[in-house]
């Protein structure tokens, strides 16, 4: 379980830290020292998370002119993802690098994206989220006291199971599922026939442990960093949500920055973004193959069809929900 006290103590003392910076000017001191732009993520170093995070740390090095610097904290060390989403928009936390799940409490329109099987594929996926669609999502979260500096990825989810293959919605039966807080994903897999709730990630291992879950859905490379191998013994390749992820930092402190360098961390954000794909891309492969190699039985004949069509029942509510002109805009988009 997370240390919550230290936690208190970080954010006490960035609060103060924020506190100084704004009684200085900028120009007093940027040239005693860097600005310090604490970023959380939820997941090891050695993740998609800590792929991208680094990338931007790094890039900020190299580019800020030693004004500003980056430092990194990962496994959930400043809170779990809704929690450092919640800091940043207080201006508590400097930055955060989280998954697009945590959207349904900040900005319910953008767990659009957590539609099952709106993306074509991951080329299809990317696309969207780097054009005018993705630009645009970023935006919603400014009135929110977050500004959204560049879409990074979490990964296509996929379902682990402790005793069954599932390769049609009907092996979804009664099974106890574990999904991210996010309801559109909790309605999918109930219309699918899944027992099916919401739990904070960091609670996953021990839940799957204990048998309070059968199963779970997760990105490959984060099955690999968190040893789900462990505690379920098949991996279904359904592919079945493809999970964004994005660069945030508070408003608050991103407008203290000056224009030049607000302009060097969205360009991080890219550059972020690009190396949690590039860890993703071997990850897909090298850890299917981890996997493998770890005894879990990879089931690779889903029928996709049949889950799409488990989910027309839902619909009007997804278009009642989020504009059926904006769904059809992602579904065409490239096309």
């Amino acid at each position: 379980m997370r240390d919550k006290i230290g936690r208190r103590r970080f954010l006490a003392g960035a609060a103060a830290a924020a506190i100084t910076s704004s009684l200085s000017s900028r120009r007093a001191y940027s040239a005693i020292q860097p600005q310090v732009l604490r970023m959380g993520f939820i997941n090891p170093r050695d993740s998609q998370f800590g792929a991208g995070a680094l990338e931007f740390a790094t890039y900020v090095e190299h580019n800020c002119g030693g004004r500003l610097r980056v430092e990194l904290y990962p496994a959930g060390e400043t809170g779990g993802e809704l929690e450092m989403c919640q800091d940043v928009a207080a201006g508590t936390l400097d930055m955060t690098f989280t998954s697009s799940a945590v959207f349904t409490a900040i900005a319910p329109e953008l767990s659009i994206f957590d539609i099952p099987f709106l993306f074509r594929d991951l080329g299809h996926a990317r696309a969207v989220m780097d054009g005018e669609i993705g630009k645009a999502a970023l935006a919603r979260l400014e009135p929110k006291g977050i500004v959204g500096l560049a879409w990074g990825e979490n990964g296509l989810r996929h379902l682990t199971t402790f005793d069954r293959a599932v390769r049609r919605p009907e092996d979804l039966k009664n099974l106890k599922l574990r999904v991210p807080q996010s309801e559109v994903m909790v309605a999918s897999f109930k219309a699918i026939g899944a027992d099916v709730h919401s739990l904070p990630f960091p609670d996953l291992y021990a839940a799957l442990s204990s048998g309070s879950f059968q199963a779970e859905e997760n990105p490959i490379a984060t099955i690999v960093a968190t040893n789900f191998d462990r505690v379920q013994h098949y991996l279904c390749l359904t592919g079945h949500v493809y999970s964004p992820a994005a660069f945030l930092i508070s408003k608050q402190v991103f407008e203290r920055i000056s224009p030049e360098d607000r302009s060097a961390l969205r360009a991080a954000g890219v550059a972020g973004s690009k190396a949690s794909r590039a860890y993703l891309d071997r990850a897909e492969k090298s850890g299917l193959e981890e996997l493998r190699r770890r005894g879990m039985k990879v089931v690779e004949d889903i029928d996709r069809p049949a889950f799409v069509a488990s989910l027309a029942g839902l619909e009007s509510q997804f278009q009642k929900q989020f504009g059926k002109d904006k769904i059809d805009a992602i579904r065409a988009y490239g096309k």
